[in-house]
């Protein structure tokens, strides 16, 4: 398995990454379960796990850590993503009326604090900040992400769904170095590449992860977009003998830009396999066909 070394730090994560958002979602959430998904997704090489306090309605955290909790190894063998910073409108916080983003130094010391504790760690490996908060104090904000490394509960800050101003803006007020920024990338979702995003990005030496590389199974639709698409992921998958969702991560693969996706399958017999993504080959040509069959339009 490549792996990617997160800029000014000791942390390496592996090229492809497990979405843990789905964990609650299975119809069997036993520690049994979960603990086969880990196992069949280590064993791929995969051992960056992705992590945000909400998933599952705040449940997906609590699963895993129940798992690792059982073999306390396993921690050893993986690094840990997690997220903070949007408070939901649901049943756990009947308080609230509105959904909302929360970067205030109370509120995100006290998610990562409840993160360490539903996963049953010491430290995270990456905290990312969700979603950008247009209410945000950067200055107190950049001092709490600052104090979370300080203090040895996060070994690096990155963020979520940001743009460059709201990712400099954080930065110019950080200590510490932005690492990484989640951001929604897939072979139907390009506008990071045309947004200059991804430009951005490398020039501020901070890596990229893509969420939703599958357009979360938009790719196996009816839309114009992925009916154009589909015969040429299908034609790469027969041409190298392997499955048409492994040749849509591998165009995120494929760019020099080092990308690295998160594959979030609930599904054991799909985690079998997802390494064969860094197997494929998409040339220049390949990958242009693609962007084109999506787009539906040549290349001005």
């Amino acid at each position: 398995m490549q792996r990617i070394t997160l800029p000014n730090s000791s942390v390496s994560l592996s090229r492809l990454i497990y979405g843990a958002w789905r964990l609650a979602d299975d119809s069997d959430t036993s520690i049994k379960n979960v603990r086969a998904k880990i196992d069949a997704v280590l064993a791929e090489g995969i051992t960056t796990i992705d992590h945000a306090d909400i998933y599952g309605n705040h449940e997906c955290e609590k699963l895993f850590g129940l798992a690792l909790a059982e073999n306390k190894s396993l921690r050893d063998q993986m690094e840990i993503v997690t997220k903070c910073d949007i408070c939901m409108n649901t049943d756990k916080f009947p308080e609230r009326n509105v959904g909302f983003y929360d970067t205030s130094p109370e509120y995100i010391e006290k998610s990562v604090t409840e993160s360490l504790r539903l996963l049953q760690t010491d430290v995270v490996d990456t905290l990312l900040l969700h979603r950008p908060d247009p209410f945000m104090d950067a200055e107190k904000t950049g001092r709490a992400l600052d104090v979370l490394i300080d203090s040895g509960k996060v070994k690096t800050i990155g963020v979520s769904n940001f743009k460059p101003e709201d990712w400099r803006w954080l930065q110019k007020n950080m200590h510490h170095k932005l690492v990484l920024n989640q951001i929604e990338m897939n072979v139907l979702a390009k506008e990071p590449f045309r947004n200059g995003d991804v430009s951005a990005l490398q020039n501020d030496d901070i890596k990229i992860m893509a969420w939703s590389p599958l357009a979360g199974g938009e790719i196996f639709g009816n839309s114009a977009a992925a009916q154009r698409v589909m015969p040429l992921l299908s034609r790469v998958a027969e041409a190298q003998n392997t499955r048409v969702d492994l040749v849509a991560i591998a165009w995120l693969l494929a760019h020099p830009a080092n990308i690295m996706p998160v594959a979030g399958t609930n599904n054991i017999s799909r985690i079998n396999g997802l390494s064969e993504a860094l197997n494929i080959k998409i040339d220049r040509h390949t990958w242009f066909e693609i962007w084109t069959a999506s787009d539906g339009h040549p290349v001005p």
